[in-house]
């Protein structure tokens, strides 16, 4: 008596073929959004890292914040959202203080567009 017993369609287990579908759309969308900004968090770390050491080495002056700044620029060459007339000098407890905003767009599909808005100062 050798019977075979199939389980209830309930209980088993398993992904649709629009469900498998849907995962490969939704990662492969993240991963291409992913490709695309990666460069551009690229250039805002490379930034932060120029506004963070031009502020330890403690200039004198605006101007020289913004040259200093242009010639790291001309060496770096992911650097090209901003250059040294964007940055915003101060003096905080003696201080010089950098910062920096600026706005990237990139383009998806279409008329489609991501915008990332960066942001950050001299430590």
């Amino acid at each position: 008596m050798n019977r075979h017993v199939t389980a209830p369609r309930s209980l088993q287990r398993g992904i649709s073929l629009f469900g498998l579908m849907f995962w490969a759309i939704l990662i492969g969308f993240t991963g291409y959004v992913l490709v695309r900004a990666l460069p551009t968090v690229n250039e805002y770390l490379t930034i932060q890292r120029t506004v963070d050491k031009i502020a330890a080495e403690q200039p004198a002056t605006v101007a020289e914040v913004r040259a200093a700044f242009d010639k790291q620029r001309e060496i770096e060459y992911s650097i090209s959202a901003i250059s040294g007339k964007d940055l915003d000098v101060t003096k905080v407890n003696d201080r010089v203080v950098i910062g920096f905003s600026y706005d990237k767009e990139l383009p998806l599909a279409g008329p489609v567009y991501l915008l990332i808005r960066y942001e950050g100062r001299s430590k």
